[in-house]
């Protein structure tokens, strides 16, 4: 079996049209592309605004004229990870594989978030046998590493008072409220100098981690790849002396990381010690994460002579900062049972040029003060560590309104189809629903999608039944605002 005896058929055939086009964050010019042709060849109104964003709009099933203007809204682009290094997301197509009840890629990430929530909106577009009111679809750029397009959403594009996010994860749930969000990154500066000669080299590997979402999975307790990769750099450090050549783990913000490694020296007559607590380090987290996370792998090699190392009091300050550094849950809510209420991910270490080392941090609450509070805590951390801190622009998160008529008609259609009320909740990850609101005070709004597991890893999967239900969900939907009188 393939995509393409998949139901609702047209809804995975334009899923598959989709992930046939290259669509990295802040590379949507080929989506964007495609969804210009799509507008096109349906002869569909469309426009654009000056950061890419892009509208469709369809008019009302005859006789349904009057009902409000909903809105359907995706966002264009993906988070691109992959067990292939050489996997190449500007030019090579996501490939697909049925995998009984679940859809995957091969060795990436799928792009179902969100290329699920724009097949289902293109789908409404072009299905003549729907009933509806005035219809918009909004795809919006660079959700996954900057909300670029919300936050700079083009004024006029929307006329709808109805929103409806199709970016949520979980089949059966409808999500009326997210966390906000911020950025901290941390630059240190560091002197080269050339590598002691009289050092035995290793290169210390973490690989296969779950890694996940740094919203919809930090309460997993999963491995963050940077915290253990400093964490025994930092049980060298204390018994040894250690020449850092290079560090680099994780890539996105908002992703845990599942791999990481370190090219380091250490005084030759140290090597087995080395070796020795290599072993006594893998048995200890081989402990910790039993059952967990089975394919995570550590490996400790000889490599040879580097010809630069990092000075070292910016070595030891950078894995001191790395390893106090805060990761994972903060604080649960008291409002909503099991939500997690702030949180903050040690995203990601780089080496940039010959003198600097970023470090990315990603903070969320849905709380302003407490988002605020713990990306104060982690700039706090890292000046004390000697590096340059700033903060990104961050994004409101959305407060549930339980009043909400656009919730209870959701709820509603869900429950006519399939005979289970759906709960109700907010979401820790971020949605773009507090950005609108800002621009669009007046939007009644909801989010929901069909149930999606470890997004923004190569583990990525869709549940294929849910996705007939959400379909079945958002149809209806859009069929009982048009009946509203």
């Amino acid at each position: 079996m393939t995509i393409k005896d998949l139901k609702p058929s047209h809804v995975f055939a334009i899923f598959d049209e989709i992930n046939h086009v290259p669509r990295p964050s802040k590379k949507e010019e080929k989506i964007r592309q495609y969804l210009l042709d799509f507008a096109a060849k349906h002869n569909i109104a469309v426009r654009t605004d000056a950061i890419g964003n892009v509208v469709m709009s369809i008019p009302a099933t005859p006789g349904k004229e009057g009902a409000p203007t909903v809105v359907l809204q995706a966002h264009m682009d993906m988070v691109c990870e992959s067990n292939d290094k050489s996997f190449d997301f500007e030019t090579m197509p996501i490939k697909t594989i049925v995998d009984g009840d679940w859809l995957r890629a091969d060795g990436t990430t799928l792009g179902a978030d969100n290329g699920i929530g724009m097949a289902a909106a293109l789908a409404v577009m072009i299905d003549d046998t729907l009933v509806h009111g005035p219809v918009e679809a909004l795809f919006t750029v660079d959700e996954e590493t900057g909300l670029t397009g919300a936050n700079n959403l083009g004024d006029g594009m929307l006329t709808g008072t109805i929103l409806l996010n199709l970016d949520s994860e979980d089949d059966a749930e409808i999500f009326v409220g997210c966390a906000g969000g911020v950025d901290t990154t941390c630059t240190f500066n560091y002197k080269r100098s050339f590598a002691p000669t009289d050092f035995h080299y290793f290169r210390f590997e973490i690989s296969g981690g779950l890694g996940g979402h740094s919203g919809g999975d930090i309460h997993l307790g999963r491995a963050n790849a940077n915290k253990l990769l400093a964490r025994f750099l930092y049980g060298l450090s204390t018994n040894h002396g250690i020449s850092l050549s290079e560090i680099d783990g994780g890539n996105l913000r908002n992703a845990i990381p599942r791999a990481a490694h370190a090219v380091f020296g250490v005084e030759t007559a140290s090597k087995e010690k080395i070796v020795a607590e290599f072993n006594k380090f893998v048995a200890d987290v081989e402990g910790e994460y039993a059952g967990l996370e089975t394919g995570l792998t550590m490996t400790l090699t000889t490599t040879d002579r580097p010809e630069f190392t990092v000075d070292s009091a910016t070595t030891l300050a950078l894995i001191e900062a790395l390893y106090s550094a805060p990761h994972g849950v903060i604080s649960m809510s008291r409002d909503l049972e099991g939500l997690v209420e702030t949180s903050t991910n040690l995203a990601s270490v780089k080496m940039i040029g010959e003198h600097q080392i970023l470090v990315t941090t990603s903070q969320r609450s849905s709380v302003e003060s407490r988002k605020w509070d713990i990306a104060h805590q982690v700039e706090a951390l890292f000046r004390l560590a000697g590096a340059e801190v700033t903060h990104g622009d961050g994004y409101p998160g959305w407060a549930p309104n339980m009043n909400s008529r656009i919730m209870h008609i959701a709820s509603e259609a869900y429950e006519e189809l399939y005979g289970i009320k759906p709960a109700i909740k907010a979401i820790h990850a971020g949605l773009e629903c507090g950005l609108f609101l800002q621009k669009y005070p007046h939007l009644d709004m909801v989010s929901f999608g069909p149930t999606l597991r470890d997004v923004h890893s190569p583990s990525e999967r869709m549940y294929i039944p849910a996705v007939e239900r959400f379909w079945g969900q958002l149809t209806r939907t859009l069929e009982k605002v048009a009946d509203e009188k």
